[in-house]
């Protein structure tokens, strides 16, 4: 089917509704993907020419298209064009699934986003000291041990109201969404951020608004800018911003939290890093106790496994998420609360966390040069992920699958598409060889005008 027939077929099922808004031609191209009319695999024209077609502007058809790519509907393949996807599975984690799918050929997979087991801390010695028999005893004892809550709080950069334990960062996130999101809520996003998030809150029914961000973090104009909408959440990873690697500053954080004062947006802070991240813990608490829930999570800096996250914020949103979780799991392991608690207080275990941390950063610096001198843009920032520039994504991946190494495609973090495709390293994996991986990286990446321009942030 050639792109003038397509634009036909959409034009004729808009005709029938007499609706010619973001939401109408949604409605039609689902209709028309749903039932054959437009084959899966198809190319879709460019949002120009139907907005020329349709007689509409642009925008309203590039809402359209965002609206049928959070439903999994079509999806951007960046300089290649949308294509339609085949039926997907609902609620599916349609672009978390992009991220995680991988080959295992791959002599270096740097796709993974998980931190370098070389680098967690030892867990045997918090083993051989944990027997006690009354950390299984009961069914009614506190879902936090007391130890390990005061530890989390010498933590934290504020003090919260109170706090809970769940089962790691992306169980917070479900969980505290699930709580406070409902069908049609607007929520605000970081643009690019985490495709897990976006999936959740597109199963969520919820009505995405994504920000701008700098190294810095938010930019304050976006933030103020999307307010007018009237949202009722704000997702933010406050520093090592998956995937850019950026943080927010204290200055910024202020001025964030002068713009939501004076609204009742909840804000969720995502500290997936925790340990690791070498910028300053800076939070939204600290100037909005009663609206931020701020999630600290151990994954990355004392191991996946350990599956232990920290909620901590305003005492009605914490006893409401411990309340309901008593209908499902309850609590999370107080075996695993108990390694944790150990390790958090184990000079040596902080020692190997603390030698973890500079390591990360260690090899940050030298990827960073090593980019640098072949004239690889990327984003400036912190944490063991890398927001890499290429003209075309797709190429620059299966440039470096040819080569062995593994890197996760931009387009599942993105919401709105600002026509600069990325790729995603996770370059805490590497450990030598900067040299040559830039040098791979700068093969794979196709030529294109201003390719060689100066990474973001100088």
């Amino acid at each position: 089917m050639q792109g003038g027939d397509v634009e036909a077929l959409i034009k004729a099922s808009i005709d029938e509704l007499t609706e010619s808004s973001a939401r109408g031609i949604a409605a039609a191209v689902s209709r028309l993907a749903g039932n054959g009319t437009i084959a899966s695999g198809q190319r879709l024209p460019t949002v120009r020419r139907v907005a020329v077609e349709l007689g509409v502007s642009p925008t309203t058809v590039n809402e359209a298209w965002q609206q049928l790519g959070y439903e999994g509907t079509i999806e951007s393949r960046g300089r290649l064009g949308t294509f339609v996807l085949p039926a997907a599975r609902v609620g599916g984690p349609r672009r978390y699934r992009r991220v995680t799918q991988r080959a295992d050929s791959f002599r270096l997979d740097l796709s993974t986003g998980t931190p370098d087991p070389t680098l967690l801390p030892d867990l045997r010695r918090a083993l051989s000291r944990i027997g006690r028999d009354d950390l299984t005893s009961s069914y009614l004892d506190r879902p936090v041990l007391p130890e390990l809550e005061q530890r989390i709080r010498d933590l934290l950069p504020f003090d919260p109201q109170a706090l809970t334990v769940v089962d790691g960062a992306l169980d917070a996130l479900d969980r505290i969404a699930t709580q406070i999101i409902r069908l049609g809520d607007r929520v605000l996003v970081e643009n690019p951020t985490f495709p897990p998030l976006l999936d959740l809150l597109h199963q969520l029914g919820a009505e995405l608004i994504p920000l701008e961000i700098d190294e810095s973090g938010i930019v304050a104009e976006s933030l103020a800018v999307a307010l007018r909408s009237r949202p009722k959440a704000l997702f933010i990873q406050p520093r090592a911003h998956n995937p850019t690697g950026a943080s927010m500053t204290k200055a910024r954080c202020g001025a964030l939290a002068k713009l939501l004062k004076a609204s009742a947006v909840i804000v969720v802070e995502d500290d997936h890093s925790g340990a690791i991240s070498s910028a300053p813990d800076v939070s939204l608490a600290r100037s909005l106790p009663d609206q931020t829930l701020h999630i600290t999570s151990f994954s990355k800096s004392h191991g996946p496994d350990l599956r232990l996250a920290a909620v901590a914020g305003p005492a009605v949103l914490i006893d409401a998420l411990t309340d309901r979780r008593t209908l499902g799991p309850g609590w999370s392991s107080r075996i695993l609360q108990a390694v944790l608690a150990d390790l958090l207080a184990d000079r040596v275990a902080v020692g190997e966390v603390a030698a973890a941390r500079d390591e990360y950063a260690r090899r940050r610096r030298m990827m960073s040069k090593a980019l640098d001198d072949v004239g690889v843009g990327y984003s400036v920032g912190d944490g063991i992920n890398m927001w890499i520039e290429t003209p075309h994504e797709q190429e620059t991946l299966v440039s470096l699958a040819a080569a062995g190494v593994g890197a996760s495609p931009g387009s599942p973090f993105i919401i709105a598409a600002d026509g600069t495709d990325h790729i995603r390293l996770t370059v805490g994996l590497v450990a030598d060889g900067f040299e040559g991986l830039a040098a791979q990286l700068s093969k794979a990446i196709p030529a294109a005008d201003d390719r060689h321009a100066r990474r973001r942030g100088r």
